[in-house]
């Protein structure tokens, strides 16, 4: 017959595989019960979201010596915060903000940052997303939101976000005339809609709110650099060198305002033909990786080109929602927990850099 004792020490020594330190070191077993002898409930408080999608299997491996074969386990992602840059005060009531950006257009970025946003709710943290490209505005659309919704707005002050497929969405899209109204601003004028929309809307408790830059290192990239406290970015590309020289200027701008780049993804990485099965790097291969690599930062994942993921941003209904079970949702959500453990990351060096002092 097994104790909690038992399982804490069989449990203790597995490392954590995003974040690298033993359960034990990471302090997660506080809270072990039994029930039986064949059944373990665990109530994890993680420090990022989803943390048990890669620690399951890890955990029934060691749990099978002891004879468990079921386990139960109760996430509660406790997010920390990440200072921003430059010391710039953070939004009261959302932890992190993290721009997902691109160095050109076509790469799939919105597509990516919508995803991104759902699967990190899919995997229990509360998100929000900022569609920050004021002159090309996709997010209502890619979240199915019905032409002419409008915001709320609270206090004559406040914007409501609109809620979609369980995450908060705020775009200069909800508050134009209709879909073929172009915004025909100079770069004051947008970059100033831009605080709005992120400080004069009435956010939940966040614990992300993914900002959907505009491509490019222009006035609105400058300004959220400047004036928007930012825990880190998600540099989108595709594997093409043309792609990969544009992102590097991207990771070039962020690191010269210290914002961390928290991880690569790169989109349309591989494409399997739907007749035949046979697989082929239209845009060439590794491209993400060496990027990666050479700006010592984290490939998050690599997308496959698939129709798929068009047709649903396309009907509203982005994969992480259309298809939850899929393959490729399954990589979009692999993406968040990368992102989360990054995040955490950060947020411990910032404590190590910043400790603590008690007056007695």
């Amino acid at each position: 017959m097994i104790d909690v004792a038992t399982v804490k020490e069989a449990l203790g020594r597995i490392q954590d595989p995003l974040l690298g330190r033993t359960l034990d070191e990471l302090g997660w077993l506080d809270k072990v019960a039994l029930q039986g002898d064949d059944t373990v409930l665990l109530d994890l408080a993680p420090s990022y979201a989803g943390a048990g999608g890669e620690l399951r299997p890890l955990l029934l491996a060691a749990l099978a010596p002891l004879g468990v074969d079921q386990l139960g386990m109760r996430e509660r992602p406790v997010i920390p915060r990440v200072r921003a840059q430059g010391g710039l005060p953070g939004l009261e009531r959302v932890k992190n903000i993290i721009a997902v950006a691109s160095g050109k257009g076509g790469v799939g970025k919105s597509t990516t940052a919508v995803n991104l946003a759902l699967a990190l709710a899919a995997e229990g943290a509360h998100v929000g997303i900022l569609d920050a490209d004021i002159y090309g505005p996709s997010q209502p659309m890619m979240l199915g939101i019905a032409p002419g919704t409008k915001p709320g707005v609270h206090d004559n002050a406040w914007f409501v976000p609109i809620v979609a497929h369980g995450i908060e969405a705020m775009s200069i899209g909800f508050l134009l005339d209709g879909d073929n109204t172009p915004v025909v601003w100079r770069g004051p004028k947008a970059t100033g809609a831009l605080m709005q929309l992120l400080q004069q809307t009435q956010w939940s408790d966040l614990d992300f709110l993914i900002i959907d830059m505009p491509p490019g290192t222009g006035d609105i990239q400058l300004t959220l650099a400047q004036k928007v406290p930012v825990a880190g970015a998600v540099i989108v590309t595709t594997p093409q060198d043309i792609a990969l020289l544009d992102a590097k200027k991207g990771i070039e701008m962020f690191r010269k305002v210290e914002i961390p780049v928290l991880g690569v993804v790169e989109n349309m990485a591989l494409h399997i033909c739907t007749s035949c099965g046979h697989a082929e790097h239209i845009f060439g291969s590794g491209g993400g990786e060496r990027i990666a690599r050479d700006y010592q930062t984290t490939l998050l994942g690599a997308l496959p080109l698939d129709l798929r993921i068009r047709e649903q941003a396309d009907k509203g209904r982005p994969t992480v929602v259309a298809d939850p079970d899929g393959e490729i949702a399954g990589i979009y959500r692999h993406i968040a927990r990368q992102l989360g453990a990054a995040v955490a990351t950060a947020a411990q060096l910032d404590l190590k850099k910043n400790p603590t002092i008690v007056f007695e």
